[in-house]
């Protein structure tokens, strides 16, 4: 499953070379994953803190292709995935789109600690979702 959501370049995130800077793109990025970890996968942050389980990235890569300007109206993607050698990881492959072009793609992996420290490890509730999820060959 594929989730989407549109933002528009603010101009305070344009740099002298009157494209966005390259800092804003994996801000991007993480709206849309958080809007889908909450709203599709059902995990919200502050709840799950209070809980004392901690969501937390691990690892991210990102490809830079083209370059937003001022004023455009894009698409940033999210679509979640396991782990191909099964450990306590969650894979979110990530696109950013304008006028059905990929500008930058990426992959955000993350895992989940206790709040009192601890091993990384994967809730009940995030095993259940990703039985029906492909795996991340990365």
């Amino acid at each position: 499953m594929e989730f989407t959501k549109t933002y528009t370049v603010k101009n305070e995130h344009i740099d002298v070379q009157n494209i966005m800077d390259g800092l804003y793109y994996p801000f991007y990025m993480e709206y849309c994953r958080h809007a889908f970890i909450k709203e599709v996968l059902g995990f919200d942050f502050e709840e799950e803190a209070r809980k004392g389980i901690h969501m937390v990235l691990s690892n991210y890569s990102i490809q830079f292709l083209r370059s937003l300007k001022r004023g455009d109206e894009f698409t940033v993607t999210c679509a979640l995935y396991g782990d191909s050698k099964g450990l306590p990881k969650v894979h979110f492959k990530q696109s950013i789109l304008l006028n059905n072009k990929v500008m930058t793609k990426g992959v955000f992996t993350g895992t989940f600690v206790p709040a009192t420290g601890g091993r990384p490890y994967l809730p009940e509730s995030m095993l259940l979702l990703l039985k029906d999820t492909p795996v991340y060959e990365g």
